[in-house]
């Protein structure tokens, strides 16, 4: 299993934060792997709500459709899935002195003989949660009033 986790401070209050970060669609801004997600279902971005997301890592183009399954007063969580894949994505966004603290954690579970490329991902997704978490708080910051 590949495990991710990152904090960091963005200059937005945790309620815009979370509204945005709801929408998984959203990823296309601020997840540098993520090259189209779009929202399979209708209806409030609430628990159930559904996504297709197609990521590019290593110049291998993946498909996962990802589900909301968890939503609190400061925590989402993702659960993507595809033949080849399991990942958990959980958000948490927190007060802090100046807007919010954003915590990210990924758990990421190959299956198959794509469980072989483990070792491999491991550093690449190392790399990328910390561009990820560079992005993210970028385009947060942008939800700050000026």
């Amino acid at each position: 299993m590949i495990t991710i986790s990152r904090t960091f401070t963005a200059a937005a209050a945790p309620d815009p934060v979370l509204a945005y970060l709801r929408d998984l669609a959203n990823a296309d801004e601020w997840d540098p792997a993520a090259r189209r997600t779009v929202r399979t279902g209708a209806g409030p971005l609430a628990v159930g709500a559904t996504w297709h997301k197609e990521s590019r890592i290593l110049g291998v183009t993946t498909e996962l459709t990802y589900t909301l399954v968890a939503a609190d007063a400061e925590t989402l969580v993702f659960a993507g899935r595809n033949e080849g894949a399991t990942s958990t994505e959980a958000l948490r966004v927190r007060p802090a002195a100046g807007g919010s603290e954003v915590s990210f954690h990924v758990e990421l579970e190959l299956h198959g003989l794509a469980k072989l490329a483990t070792p491999i991902l491991r550093a690449e997704f190392e790399k990328l949660g910390t561009r990820t978490a560079a992005r993210l708080a970028a385009v947060l910051g942008r939800l700050a009033p000026a």
